[in-house]
């Protein structure tokens, strides 16, 4: 019950500059990266980066820093539950 008030407590901001370069706080964990997409695990949920060109220029999980520059196409959140269960499919999801 106490980690859960800590992460309420714990804020999560987003900078874009010129949708070419983001910079993220409170993140937990790098799921993936490559040059199209970049999936971080935050404090408010599974992120989505989608572009082009992506390098991951700056990360500080200790401080749940991350620094992202190349065109940005999209940022999508998701809840940390969805991504068990990715390419289980729009069906998959339906039937459950």
């Amino acid at each position: 019950m106490e980690e859960r008030r800590s992460i309420k407590g714990r804020s999560q901001n987003i900078i874009l500059e010129d949708r070419e370069k983001i910079s993220i706080s409170g993140v937990e964990h790098v799921h993936s990266f490559d040059e199209n997409a970049v999936i971080l695990e935050t404090i408010k949920g599974i992120l989505t980066i989608r572009g082009s060109e992506l390098d991951m220029n700056k990360l500080n999980l200790e401080d749940g820093n991350v620094v992202v520059k190349g065109i940005v196409d999209s940022m999508v959140y998701t809840d940390k539950e969805s991504l068990g269960s990715k390419g289980v499919g729009f069906l998959g999801k339906m039937f459950k």
